[in-house]
């Protein structure tokens, strides 16, 4: 069981071990959206100043007309094309509203609008790339080449793409495992944290299920393969990941809903401003003047800032307090759910194994840190994560390690050494002893030495039951023969995992359910420590995806909590993803919608009850945004509003707006959504 893991070379089996799937970045300026965005961003900046220094209006009228250009074009020529399936764009909306500034004197105005809307959709597109790359990258999980076994005997390093089902493969100590299938022979512990999450390796015999893309240790394995490359569980989670971010429903905004009515009803006003009094008799210049006017104080300019800074300034408080939430979207979506899915390992807990318990057998003369001395110092050549938590163990009880000579590992079983004369083995309860009976010596036999009564091996037995049923993993410590104690692993619980469950059960209505890759017997036991009833267990990145495919069914609003790759699926396919940053592979950190970038699990309910108020000012900054639109609307069609009035009432709206949302950037909006957080 506690065999070593032997350290790969750097490369992508390293990569693996940590999780990380290798970077596959698209170069910004590799985006024209971006190209565009940052020329027309350049030009205002440059004609800007030397508008307000006074300089001629020939000097920085053309850099204006390059920055409307620029960065117009594209969504002016996209909500034409959208013209032609009978739909009104409100980019295309944005884009005339712009000219209409520009042709009535505010050029500069026009040119910011158009800036805001490229600077936009250029994230909007390097989200999406980055995104594409890290699926992509997924991908290099699994190694390009394999070693296939020929029906004479001999080895051929052959490309993964030509494995066909039921052939052989070799998987040395070390390598990634090429294909999806099932051992044929051999011993060995596999690290298969990327598909299931578990935080363990998990021991391999023959009969046993190995995936590609998966980390060998220290065994090696002849595996039948049963899955093509092209079908394999790593292939699938890109599948899955791609499949559920084209099928999630269209994002949109709070103002979005009524953008295609309002969008139309305006340019509707506006003709007839400007029809029916030229109709009348009315002087042309007039009835534009009064047209441009119209659509300049009905524009949905100060409804569209009226939406974003409360969720712009939401983003940015939650920033500077260690969460990264992606877009205005996100944002919003944050305050919308009302079911929660938590992933278990590096979400509701650390990540990293730990001993928790030592019990030295009461009829032994050792005591707890003689115990643990013993086995860490067995362990300590080893890479194993069970034996760095051994270790880890014993320095944090500041005991001294004698050398350990003679050390010997094998695979899924443990490991051997002699440490001040004294011979240790360190593993699994029940494969030392099944060591033992390879090695010739029957299990009486194995009892009659190892113990001076024979209820030795039923002690050491009920303690390792009584261990695994509280959720630990059971380590068999042996001394010269005899066993002499058994410690207790575990992935030990987030300080602030429960308080964390309790605040989002208060804030959605609902408790949070447990979905999670490893077995069901840790996993009740660390939901009931968190204060989780709903635990689903052993579950592959396509069972995750189907639970909340089931609590979309019922009606609820899923947010999903998770770090993994085997998460990222998940992630896609719920109302909001938000991965945990430190642990998180990348593809789970660039498939969410939100990062913990400082993995305070606390931060989540914070984030939530911070989008319900920005969502709260939203409204707030609509009612008065509309109630400017209205006076100013009603006043330009029963009298006659100046031009310059109509501007200051319309500018004068937005920055009023503008300032409500900016409430949200004060700490102490945070503090009060970590309050409201913790119910």
């Amino acid at each position: 069981m506690t065999a070593t893991l032997t350290p790969p070379a750097a490369g992508p089996a390293a990569s693996v071990r940590a999780g990380a799937v290798p970077r596959r970045r698209t170069r910004l300026l590799a985006l024209p959206e971006v190209r565009w965005a940052a020329a027309a961003t350049a030009l205002f900046l440059l004609a800007l100043p030397l508008q307000l220094a006074g300089a001629p209006a020939w000097i920085w009228g053309p850099l204006y007309a390059l920055s409307y250009a620029t960065g117009g074009w594209e969504p002016g020529w996209e909500g034409l094309k959208a013209l032609k399936d009978r739909t009104l764009d409100v980019d295309l909306l944005m884009v005339v509203a712009a000219l209409g500034a520009a042709s009535i004197g505010q050029v500069m105005d026009g040119a910011l609008l158009i800036v805001i809307f490229a600077t936009s959709g250029a994230l909007e597109a390097l989200a999406t790339a980055r995104t594409a790359d890290s699926v992509r990258g997924l991908l290099d999980l699994a190694p390009a080449t394999a070693t296939r076994i020929a029906a004479d005997g001999t080895e051929q390093a052959v490309l993964v793409a030509e494995l066909a089902v039921g052939d052989t493969v070799l998987v040395r100590p070390g390598e990634s495992v090429g294909a999806d299938g099932r051992v044929l022979d051999g011993a060995s512990e596999v690290d298969q944290a990327s598909i299931t999450g578990e935080p363990l390796p998990a021991a391999k015999e023959p009969g046993d299920e190995v995936f590609a893309g998966t980390l060998n240790g220290t065994g090696a394995l002849r595996v039948r393969v049963e899955r093509d490359a092209s079908d394999s569980v790593i292939a699938r989670i890109v599948r899955m990941v791609e499949e559920a971010s084209e099928t999630k429903a269209p994002t949109q905004l709070f103002i979005e809903k009524v953008e295609q009515r309002y969008s139309l009803g305006m340019v509707a006003a506006t003709l007839a401003v400007f029809g029916v009094p030229l109709a009348f008799g009315e002087a042309f210049s007039e009835a534009l003047l009064r047209a441009m006017t119209f659509m300049i104080v009905a524009s949905p300019c100060a409804v569209v800032l009226a939406t974003m800074p409360p969720l712009l300034s939401a983003i940015a408080n939650a920033g500077r307090h260690g969460v990264l939430v992606k877009s205005a979207v996100a944002m919003e979506r944050l305050g919308q759910i009302d079911a929660v899915a938590l992933d278990k390992t590096g979400t509701l807990t650390e990540g990293t194994p730990r001993v928790v318990d030592v019990r030295p057998l009461r009829e032994r003369s050792l005591d707890e840190a003689e115990l643990l001395m013993l086995a860490a110092a067995a362990e300590h050549p080893s890479e194993h994560p069970l034996a760095r938590a051994v270790v880890d163990a014993a320095r944090e009880r500041g005991l001294d390690l004698p050398a350990a000579e003679g050390f010997t590992s094998s695979p899924g079983i443990g490991v051997r050494a002699v440490v001040g004369g004294r011979t240790v083995e360190v593993g699994a309860p029940a494969r030392l002893h099944a060591e033992a009976e390879i090695e010739g010596v029957g299990e009486a036999e194995v009892e009659a030495e190892c113990a001076e009564d024979a209820d030795d091996d039923g002690v050491v037995a009920a303690l390792a039951r009584e261990l695994e049923e509280s959720g630990r993993t059971a380590v068999l410590v042996v001394v010269d023969g005899t066993p002499a104690g058994v410690l207790g692993i575990a992935d030990r619980l987030r300080p602030d995992a429960a308080a964390t469950v309790a605040a989002l059960t208060v804030l959605t209505g609902t408790a949070p359910i447990l979905l999670t890759g490893d077995n069901p017997t840790a996993a009740a036991h660390l939901a009931a420590e968190a204060g989780i009833e709903d635990v689903r267990a052993g579950l592959l990145p396509q069972d995750k995806v189907g639970a909340v495919r089931e609590l979309e069914g019922a009606g609820y609003r899923v947010m999903v909590v998770g770090d993994g790759v085997n998460d990222a699926p998940a992630l896609a396919a719920a109302h909001i993803g938000v991965a945990m940053g430190r642990a998180g592979s990348d593809l789970a950190l660039e498939t969410a919608d939100a990062v913990i970038v400082r993995d305070e699990l606390a931060a989540v309910p914070a984030t939530v009850a911070l989008s319900r108020r920005a969502r709260e000012l939203v409204v707030q900054n609509l009612a008065i945004a509309g109630v400017f639109i209205a006076g100013l609307v009603v006043w330009d069609l029963a009298w006659t509003l100046p031009l310059p009035l109509g501007v200051a009432g319309h500018e004068g709206s937005t920055v009023l707006v503008g300032l409500n949302g900016l409430r949200l950037l004060r700490d102490a909006a945070w503090k009060r959504a970590a309050a409201d957080g913790t119910g």
